[in-house]
């Protein structure tokens, strides 16, 4: 049996920015587990120029349940006014799905 989780993608101008995104999204529980994967070098239309940046991936693992808050999440405390937020659902191995989910669970209130 297979569980189906959500990956999410971002991209940051810094470590700094990273770990911190990372550290917030984890204490928050809309992100499992969040994977830094290192130095990318973007180029993009920007504002009618071609710009150029170095940046971090980050990628991040949540719940169906949980996509629509991290996705808020990250708008909310990503510091471009623009971030780029790519997310598509994948299967997981099902102690993987089910740790995800375990993990993203909305607290309790009582």
């Amino acid at each position: 049996m297979t569980l189906n989780v959500i990956l999410m993608l971002t991209t940051v101008p810094d470590a700094d920015t990273a770990e911190r995104l990372a550290s917030d999204a984890l204490a928050a529980r809309v992100a499992a587990c969040v994977t830094q994967l290192g130095a990318v070098h973007s180029q993009y239309h920007w504002q009618g120029t071609v710009e150029s940046a170095d940046e971090i991936q980050v990628l991040f693992k949540t719940s169906i349940a949980r996509a629509a808050d991290l996705e808020q999440f990250i708008q909310t405390h990503h510091p471009y006014d623009t971030p780029e937020i790519l997310s598509w659902q994948v299967t997981a191995s099902t102690a993987y799905g089910q740790w995800v989910n375990a993990e993203t669970q909305r607290p309790i209130h009582v």
